[in-house]
């Protein structure tokens, strides 16, 4: 029987055969301060579509349970997996792209380290939660750029803000 050995993974070595990026500890963060930090566009793949499908990473350490505002994406849905602890993530249904955030509409769900959510085009949401005091990182995947050319993003009113309980 032949053998072949196993070598390190290398951007030289793999070349050929495509792309890689540590997602659990990338090195260059790109928005915002912990306690929460989105690293965009780490890694990109076409699917034969238009735009590239870009796999991006959000770090959320502890914060205060409350939620005070929410983004959606018009054109497209948002997966996301934490990948080494539970998170909370809090969701509402599409609305009016002049409408305010329904806040009496959110609802808020634990997903398990490992699961993939996929969020539908419209979906209120925001970064997600780490259930306990160390941090998590989100794998999250969107069309390439969508942060910048399809996230509307918008506070709470004042006095709407929601606490998480019961996690």
């Amino acid at each position: 029987m032949k053998t072949v050995a196993v070598q390190s993974l290398s951007a030289d070595a793999f070349q050929p055969f495509g792309s890689f990026a540590n997602m659990i500890d990338p090195k260059n963060f790109g928005f915002g301060e912990p306690p929460v930090q989105f690293v965009r566009d780490i890694i990109q793949a076409n699917f034969g579509g238009p735009t590239a499908v870009s796999f991006s990473v959000c770090r959320v350490a502890a914060r205060p349970m409350v939620i005070d505002a929410a983004e959606y994406h018009n054109r497209c849905c948002e997966a996301i997996m934490p990948l080494d602890i539970d998170v909370l993530i809090h969701v509402a249904p599409g609305t009016s792209p002049a409408a305010p955030p329904p806040v009496d509409l959110f609802q808020v769900f634990r997903v398990p380290q490992g699961t993939l959510v996929v969020l539908r085009p419209g979906v209120w949401h925001l970064a997600p939660y780490t259930v306990n005091d160390k941090p998590a990182n989100v794998l999250v995947v969107l069309p390439e750029r969508t942060y910048a050319n399809d996230c509307v993003f918008v506070p709470f009113p004042e006095g709407q803000s929601l606490e998480i309980v019961g996690y």
